[in-house]
């Protein structure tokens, strides 16, 4: 398996541990500490629950785009992953910085890992692709 598949792989398993937690904030598990800041400890109120379903829905199209331009899934796709990739890139960035600079420390301590390995296994497979 090459570099690239691998880094895809990696990067879709980590967006759908991400999904997968906003979709459990959605149907309302009461980890709201470890999201949005952690402004709303326990279950989140009804629009932060949607927030949280459109969340879980962008995670799983990065992981679409990520896995099409490692040349995994859907090679029609191909022309269009070679530029979407760099908004998985970009949207990885982003969520690294601002769970850096999250006041809550649970979030920190649990999504900056994640934020890292997105953004490295994203941007491997946006230069190696």
């Amino acid at each position: 398996m090459s570099a690239v598949s691998i880094a895809g792989l990696v990067f879709a398993a980590a967006a759908a541990g991400a999904a997968a937690f906003q979709v459990a904030l959605a149907l309302g598990a009461p980890w709201g500490a470890y999201a949005m800041g952690g402004k709303y400890p326990g279950r989140f109120p009804a629009p932060m629950r949607v927030a949280a379903v459109v969340q879980a829905l962008i995670l799983g199209g990065l992981a679409v785009v990520v896995l099409a331009r490692a040349g995994l899934m859907l090679a029609a796709w191909a022309p269009a992953a070679s530029w979407l990739i760099w908004v998985a890139v970009a949207f990885s960035a982003v969520s690294l910085l601002l769970n850096s600079i999250t006041t809550s420390k649970g979030e920190r301590l649990v999504w900056v890992p994640v934020a890292i390995v997105m953004l490295a296994s994203s941007l491997a497979v946006a230069l190696l692709g």
